[in-house]
């Protein structure tokens, strides 16, 4: 008699990769079409509406490559980020934003922009894909394989989807591959230019992430340093909905408006400035994933009494 815990796990209906566009997941996506990894059905790209400009061109080179190989390459978006977050008729947009509260005491602001802009339109798209569009359940068992671009070397933002219809698995971990070897892939392939996936504004950047922007994309720089200014009071809808929020909102971590920020790494032999500006250099992530956001201690910012 068989029993349930022998009966197989069942095959994917469908395999999908979910595509940033930055350097894991262009690998992951090139790995496909030379047959190394199973050929993904579609690779889906969850648009924020606002990446880096390099990310959009990347994307482009990525949808004719994999095209090539019968992969086709769809978009699927929530809104604009930026946008939504300055329009005041639009519902809270959560950003990991930094705080510095009139104590003094600094801290992020609650963050749950890649869940609304990138997990919940890939969930959405899985189900599509799989025939049973919300709010129909999926039949147990019947799920999209999904393929992250993790790395060995940040094996602990590996992470399951959450739900039975869509399992996450990871190839590059798989492989053994680190960040260093795509970069070495890529550029043996032709895609050497391939930048980090984050949104234009993310206050996770690093000071390199920063500088990297205003050195390569002057309209994004541009772009960044507007919106710093227009949050500095919080987001227009909680303003307009009569939630004034204590303290002042910016997107770089010390707390300053961004372009008045030192962004330059400090002149050899400056020893003491060197270590001062170590933590903000070295921390620039790799960039945004789903499932794979940077954490941190999340600090509620005051409303105002």
């Amino acid at each position: 008699m068989t029993t349930p815990a022998s009966i197989p796990d069942p095959r994917p209906a469908l395999r999908c990769l979910s595509l940033g566009a930055g350097i894991q997941s262009s690998t992951v996506l090139l790995l496909a079409c030379e047959g190394v990894i199973p050929r993904f059905d579609v690779a889906l790209f969850a648009n924020t509406g606002w990446e880096p400009k390099a990310v959009y061109e990347n994307l482009a080179r990525l949808r004719t490559h994999a095209a090539q190989f019968g992969i086709p390459v769809r978009t699927v978006s929530a809104g604009n980020i930026r946008d939504d977050a300055l329009n005041p008729a639009h519902q809270f947009v959560s950003m990991p934003l930094h705080v510095l509260n009139p104590d003094g005491s600094r801290g992020l602001a609650r963050r749950q922009c890649t869940s609304e802009y990138k997990v919940s339109p890939l969930k959405k798209a899985a189900r599509q894909l799989l025939g049973y569009p919300h709010p129909r359940r999926v039949p147990r068992g019947l799920y999209v394989e999904q393929s992250i671009g993790i790395s060995t070397d940040e094996f602990t933002r590996a992470k399951d989807s959450g739900v039975r219809y869509l399992r996450n698995v990871f190839p590059l971990i798989e492989l053994g591959w680190d960040r260093a070897r795509c970069v070495e892939y890529l550029a043996e392939r032709g895609f050497g230019h391939t930048v980090k996936s984050a949104c234009v504004g993310c206050p996770f950047h690093g000071n390199s992430g920063w500088r990297w922007l205003r050195d390569n994309d002057p309209a994004g720089w541009a772009e960044a340093v507007e919106f710093d200014k227009a949050i500095r009071d919080g987001y227009p809808h909680a303003t307009k909905q009569g939630q004034e929020l204590r303290g002042q909102y910016f997107l770089h971590r010390s707390c300053q408006p961004l372009d008045e920020v030192d962004l330059d790494p400090p002149a050899l032999g400056k020893r003491h400035l060197r270590l001062v500006s170590a933590k903000a250099e070295e921390d620039d992530p790799d960039g945004c994933s789903p499932w794979s956001c940077r954490s941190g201690t999340a600090v509620a910012p005051e409303r105002a009494a």
